[in-house]
């Protein structure tokens, strides 16, 4: 397992998400229509098939963060829930990390 900041989740959620538009607008579709279709082996005539292998690794790249994100943020929430019976909740700056499996 490796230790993931909020920092290093967020720069390739950007990153992802810059490059996953970039296509949205290029092909007229959504990630995750498109990604429905390339996951059925509906697409590719041959003439994309650098384009679709990048699109969908970094839709997946996507969904992989979106994940982290949202078990972080829980985390963090079970924490301020925690500090809530005892009174104000204290939102300190110092950057969590959670331990992920790499893929």
């Amino acid at each position: 397992m490796t230790a993931v900041t909020i920092t290093e989740i967020l720069d390739d959620l950007r990153a992802a998400d810059e490059i996953t538009r970039r296509f949205e607008r290029h092909y007229w579709l959504s990630s995750a229509d498109f990604y429905e279709l390339y996951s059925q082996g509906l697409l590719d005539d041959g003439e994309h098939t650098e384009d679709f292998a990048l699109w969908a690794a970094f839709y997946e790249i996507k969904l992989d963060r979106e994940r982290d994100l949202r078990r972080l943020s829980g985390e963090r929430m079970r924490q301020f829930r925690e500090q809530a019976r005892s009174g104000a909740v204290q939102i300190s700056p110092p950057e969590p990390a959670i331990e992920v499996i790499p893929a």
